[in-house]
């Protein structure tokens, strides 16, 4: 697969060093380098590449605003897009605008060839274009996919069905997946109103679960409730949420007799 791809950085070096790292690349074709935004634009449109590296800060236009013209433009084609930056605060946006990469300045020759398979996966799916979605206005009914965060110095784009549950922390709320968590400084009720409610449910003024890692739900002799994961784990339900499990999993008068998540049943204890 030939991957057309343009570079664009006001910086020289920075253009000859990733020119020359995607030169080992035997499917990645440089068509063009552009020096600021406005040439970006002009090149983009000249050349219709697949992918398009774009430093944030550049003359004229930032990356921002090079790609709102690209996609307001509706016979223009939009490439995927590869933010280059030396900066992180711009991660979040770089996230709203469907980036297929950040690549925070300086990265790795390895980093560099996961950012551009990650690209060659999405080409070869056929998947829509990064930055599609901005010719189109939400309608504030769109569900959280991925959350975008720095962790350990790592720019991470989380999938939101990699989350098996989400706890709270004081100020902080912590993220939970198969093999790491992570705390991001962020409401529980604003991450509840952002995710699926088909996917997830809140059991506890501290904690989310994601439906698809639910196992049971179980009651002790005293009467609490906890939601056991498919890994073992427990998470603590209270009374006052647990209404709402009931309410998604029906009135239970037989043990057992729905699924969770569409898998076999499980041990469902009585409501």
């Amino acid at each position: 697969m030939v991957i057309e791809t343009v570079l664009a950085d006001d910086e020289p070096l920075a253009r000859r060093k990733l020119r020359e790292l995607l030169s080992r690349d035997p499917e990645v074709i440089v068509v063009g380098e552009a020096s600021s935004g406005s040439e970006a634009v002009h090149l983009v449109r000249q050349a219709s590449p697949q992918v398009l590296f774009l430093d944030v800060r550049m003359p004229g236009k930032d990356a921002f605003e090079v790609i709102d013209q690209i996609s307001a433009e509706k016979k223009q084609a939009m490439p995927r897009v590869i933010i280059t930056t030396a900066y992180d605060q711009y991660a979040l946006r770089a996230f709203e605008i469907h980036a297929a990469d950040y690549l925070l300045k300086p990265f790795t020759a390895e980093r560099l060839y996961s950012a551009v398979q990650r690209v060659r996966d999405q080409l070869s799916l056929q998947q829509p274009m990064a930055g599609d979605s901005l010719a189109h206005k939400t309608d504030g009914n769109e569900h959280l996919t991925r959350v975008v965060f720095k962790s350990r110095g790592r720019i991470l784009f989380l999938r939101v069905s990699e989350i098996r549950w989400i706890s709270a922390e004081e100020n902080y709320i912590r993220i939970n997946t198969g093999t790491e968590s992570h705390l991001l400084r962020e409401t529980m009720s604003s991450m509840e109103a952002r995710l699926d409610p088909q996917a997830f449910l809140r059991i506890h003024r501290s904690a989310i679960v994601n439906l698809q890692y639910l196992k049971e739900i179980r009651t002790d002799a005293h009467g609490d409730f906890a939601a056991v994961m498919l890994n073992g784990q427990k998470v603590a339900m209270s009374r006052g949420y647990h209404s709402r499990v009931r309410d998604l999993l029906g009135d239970w008068s037989v043990r057992g007799s729905r699924t969770l998540n569409g898998s076999q049943p499980h041990s469902i204890e009585q409501l």
